[in-house]
């Protein structure tokens, strides 16, 4: 029996130890830093993709792909917030003139925002 054997379906290396073939799996010791949307999407993963959330894992690449929903989601919220903020007429102006009802009018925008970036991006 081979001592090291490279599995091209799943791309892990196993080690014969004993009568056993071990993954060669190391712990990556950084803490990850990813945002909201990384936290969001990783629960996800965890709960109704398990598979995925697995196999990004064992790959070493669930850091990478957290952080990539993350900028993803906070770019398109940015968008979409400066979009539906011009059609509505939400201003500067109106910050200056009418603070309250620029707050009020703001969060609902960011509400609708993230609502269509969590349904498009995160939770797919």
């Amino acid at each position: 029996m081979k001592k090291h054997i490279y599995d091209e379906k799943n791309g892990l290396s196993y080690t014969l130890h004993g009568d056993y073939y071990l993954p060669g799996l190391v712990l990556n010791e950084e803490e990850p830093t990813y945002g909201k949307y990384g936290m969001l999407r990783k629960q996800y993963l965890k709960e109704y993709r398990p598979a995925r959330y697995q196999c990004l894992l064992l790959t070493g690449k669930l850091t990478e792909h957290l952080n990539q929903i993350d900028r993803d989601a906070r770019e398109q919220v940015e968008m979409l917030m400066k979009q539906m903020a011009e059609e509505q007429s939400v201003t500067e102006t109106l910050k200056i003139r009418d603070q309250m009802k620029w707050v009020g009018l703001m969060n609902n925008i960011r509400t609708s925002a993230e609502k269509n970036v969590l349904k498009e991006i995160v939770y797919i």
